[in-house]
Parts: C-alpha cells; structure tokens; sequence
C-alpha cells in the first residue's frame, strides 16, 4: 500500500503539480483546497504526511498545524509548510507551532520530493532499544509514546527522535550539526536554529527537562546524567 499524503493548498494547478511529482515516486497524493477539508480527511483516514500551505483562506495553514499538534491521535504527523512566505520569522513560527520542514514557493519539485522522504525516513521507527527511562520520563520506542509520571505527552514526530537521541547519549555532548544530522538526516535544507527551536519546544512541554537539557555553549545540548 502507497502512503497517503495529503496536500492543502488553494491554488490547484500547484496542488497538481505536487501530487504528479508524489506519484511519480510512489506515494498517493491527497489534495484539498483549505484547512476545514484537510482537518475531515486527517480524521477519517491515517495519513503518512502533510505538506500544508500557509496563506489560504478561512483557516489557514498555521491554524491547521496548531490544530493538529494539539491533539494526542496527529500530534506525531509529520508536517512539512510549502508557501510563499520565506521571511526567516515565518520559517521560526512555523517550526515554533510544530511543523517539521518549510519549503518555500518557488520550489524545485526534486527538494521537495528529497524532503519529503527524508521525513518519512525520520519517523520510521529504528532498530534500537525498546524504551528509554530517566527520572519519571518513559520514551516507548515500540509505542511511539512518551510519558511523565504516567501523563502520555504528546510530542511531533522530531521532537520524539530528539528526545530519543537525548535520551540514548545522556552525559554526552551532542554538537547540533550531529542532531540536525541525527534527526533531520544529511539531505536536511535548515540551519541548525531548527535545533533550538525543537529543544525548547522540548522544555517547555516536559518540564523536567527545563533543566535536565543543558545547552553547551558554542556547542550544543546534552542530557545531564544525574538522576
């Protein structure tokens, strides 16, 4: 079975476009014109990915992004923004929302379609230990679950594969050129600010690791090994 996903933009002949070049790799496309559409189709079917458009009219696509991270069953979709909006602050807000890539408009079909199988290679699940324990913090690899105290906290899918790669080297350094490489994969287009905004969206949803994150100066980050 091909995987499913989803396209959201208003402008069709684009929509077109983006899911001639899908197919041609593989995938089944899914176009819809605005966000209410998107929301109705993510509720009845699983799908594998969102490429979402940010301008749109009614609900635009930050709405939609902010709507999907808020609930537990598509907090973990991965969403990647293709607009026309390329100032450095809209690409922050984005990823500060939850949106896991930003391709902006025009764009090359080939970046798009590498960017979006290097997503889908991120959220693969990789051959490596079943859970991972610190304090009262569980990552469930197998579940793809990770909860505080027994609280599930719903995470996207690159901050559990950060958290993951925290978790696996805890005492150790991690440079975030090895985190944007780790996470992201080599064939990632960002700059390694993406990091940061995923660490300190990391903080602010599990509290514990506020402090437990230790930013290395000029470096990067690590996980401190006290218990």
């Amino acid at each position: 079975m091909p995987q499913k996903i989803l396209v959201v933009d208003d402008e069709a002949d684009l929509s077109k476009l983006v899911a001639h070049h899908l197919q041609k790799e593989g995938f089944e496309p899914l176009c819809v014109a605005n966000g209410a559409e998107a929301l109705k189709i993510i509720a009845k079917q699983p799908v594998a990915l969102v490429i979402l458009d940010v301008m749109m009219p009614g609900e635009d696509g930050l709405q939609v992004c902010r709507k999907l991270r808020a609930k537990e069953e598509t907090a973990s979709i991965p969403i990647l923004f293709l607009t026309a909006k390329d100032e450095e602050s809209d690409k922050i807000v984005g990823l500060e929302l939850g949106a896991d890539d930003y391709v902006t408009k025009p764009f090359s079909p080939k970046e798009l379609m590498a960017r979006v199988k290097a997503l889908l290679r991120r959220t693969e699940r990789k051959e490596s230990a079943s859970s991972y324990a610190y304090r009262d913090l569980v990552l469930d690899v197998v579940r793809h679950e990770v909860r505080l105290s027994e609280k599930k906290i719903p995470l996207t899918a690159k901050e559990f594969s950060l958290l993951e790669q925290l978790l696996k080297s805890r005492g150790i350094v991690l440079t975030r050129d090895h985190l944007l490489n780790t996470v992201w994969g080599y064939d990632y287009f960002g700059t390694t600010r993406t990091v940061d905004v995923h660490i300190r969206r990391l903080r602010e949803k599990i509290p514990l690791l506020e402090e437990a994150i230790e930013t290395v100066p000029l470096l990067g980050y690590k996980l401190t090994d006290e218990d």
